[in-house]
């Protein structure tokens, strides 16, 4: 397949220009973005595809984990995750509580990322069971255990709170475990879309080969 031939705007932030040379003729290819550029911000394999391709493509190695998030009070940080859930490929991201969440944060990833939503706990619980996947409930409550001891489950839900209230009781009632990322400071908690961002990560340094 022939690249562009332009590596320096290839790695540019700014994405890249219209296809030099002869356009390829693969269907993933958008015509549109051959003939002006690409300036999304996608990785260099994705350079050029239509949306539904990337998609497809993300479909077929997505990791079996899913993250879920409480959203009672529209909580901001909402668009991070869903952008660190595109990054680390989780499966899907489901919104417990109120459909309508800022999209800001997610930086357009919203639309390679697989979005649900749950009206409120007990059917997000349902829908969980029904998949067979233990629920990781991620807070700092009595009890918890410390994520730098706990073995992520292959498959699973990892669910997060909102800034400052964290998880529902019903959530945490609910868990099949309760971990806690470990802090040395004086804050009593890091921020929301942080804390999503390093959980995703032990998941894949304990499941995924390098």
């Amino acid at each position: 397949m022939k690249q562009p031939q332009n590596p320096t705007a290839e790695l540019s932030t700014h994405g890249v220009g219209p296809w030099q040379g002869e356009w390829p003729d693969e269907p993933w290819y958008d015509a549109e973005l051959l003939k002006v550029g690409d300036t999304r911000n996608v990785i260099d394999r994705y350079r050029y595809w239509t949306m539904e391709a990337i998609v497809a493509d993300l479909d077929e190695h997505r990791h079996p984990f899913h993250v879920a998030i409480e959203n009672w009070q529209h909580d901001m940080n909402i668009g991070s995750i869903v952008r660190s859930a595109n990054a680390f490929a989780a499966d899907t991201v489901h919104i417990i509580g109120r459909k309508r969440w800022n999209k800001r944060g997610a930086m357009v990833t919203d639309r390679y990322q697989h979005v649900l939503h749950h009206p409120d706990v007990a059917e997000f619980l349902v829908w969980a069971k029904s998949e067979n996947l233990p629920v990781i409930a991620i807070d700092n409550v009595p009890g918890c255990v410390k994520i730098e001891t706990f073995d992520f489950p292959e498959r699973c839900v990892l669910v997060f709170g909102q800034e400052g209230p964290g998880l529902s009781d019903e959530a945490i009632a609910a868990a099949d475990a309760v971990v806690e990322i470990t802090q040395f400071g004086s804050t009593r908690s890091i921020n929301a879309s942080a804390a999503a961002a390093v959980t995703m990560h032990s998941w894949v340094m304990q499941h995924v080969a390098f």
